[in-house]
């Protein structure tokens, strides 16, 4: 793929809330309903959340997201949701049919400010947890059978350490429907080379003619790893535009 055909891949790939909730899957339930995000802006009790709601029910949420959740598809009537938590990645399977509505007096206020990253009135279906600590390779790894119908699911998280040329980043790529986890240390990205508390890694994918991996950042541009996934590649557009 060509660079500009490279950076549309990129801007449908899933990234954090909130900063990139619109590229969020919109659910759809085995009821044919279907259901929307929506993000509360920067001021007020619900500062930065994203909701999910029917479209005609839009102060009823069924479930709040609290920063850097992601969500992504598992079946045409299933959805999940991945994010850190302390120093594991947690995987949730809903059903949106099954989410009950609540009020947003049950968030307001503390929501935000919590270490919760999830919120919703009805318990998923499934989860699973994966330590950040999880070593570099290939891994066996038992997944709920909720999440089996998934090929691959790209997780980038960071991975914070105070030697400068250690990684401060690492892709976990799940392999659901094999069992298999796969842990790819970004060797490229250290303390050395970036301010990883400025700069960080929000997003990649996988690029359909190559099979490498890209991706993009804050403050970092957009790039392509290497065939192994743990080294940068090249600039597609580097953070002054190079």
């Amino acid at each position: 793929m060509n660079d500009q055909s490279q950076k549309e891949v990129l801007k449908n790939a899933v990234g954090p809330a909130p900063w990139y909730w619109e590229t969020f899957p919109r659910p759809r339930g085995a009821s044919g309903k279907h259901f929307e995000w929506r993000f509360h802006g920067q001021q007020g009790e619900l500062a930065y959340l994203v909701s999910l709601h029917l479209p005609d029910e839009t102060l009823t949420p069924r479930l709040a997201l609290n920063t850097y959740c992601r969500a992504f598809d598992i079946t045409s009537d299933m959805f999940g949701v991945w994010c850190p938590e302390g120093r594991n990645l947690r995987f949730v399977a809903f059903d949106p049919d099954s989410l009950k509505a609540f009020d947003f007096v049950e968030i307001a206020g503390w929501f935000k400010t919590s270490t919760e990253r999830i919120y919703a009135a009805t318990a998923p279906l499934a989860e699973f947890e994966i330590p950040t600590t999880l070593s570099a390779g290939t891994h066996p790894f038992e997944f709920p059978e909720e999440f089996r119908p998934v090929s691959e699911l790209l997780v980038v998280t960071s991975t914070p350490s105070t030697e400068p040329e250690r990684p401060s980043a690492a892709i976990f790529v799940l392999y659901p429907h094999a069992g298999l986890v796969e842990v790819l240390p970004q060797q490229w990205f250290t303390p050395i080379k970036f301010d990883t508390g400025y700069q960080w890694i929000t997003r990649v994918a996988r690029d359909p003619e190559s099979h490498r991996i890209i991706g993009d950042g804050i403050r970092i541009g957009t790039f392509e790893l290497t065939d192994d996934g743990k080294d940068l590649r090249r600039w597609i557009e580097g953070p002054t535009g190079a």
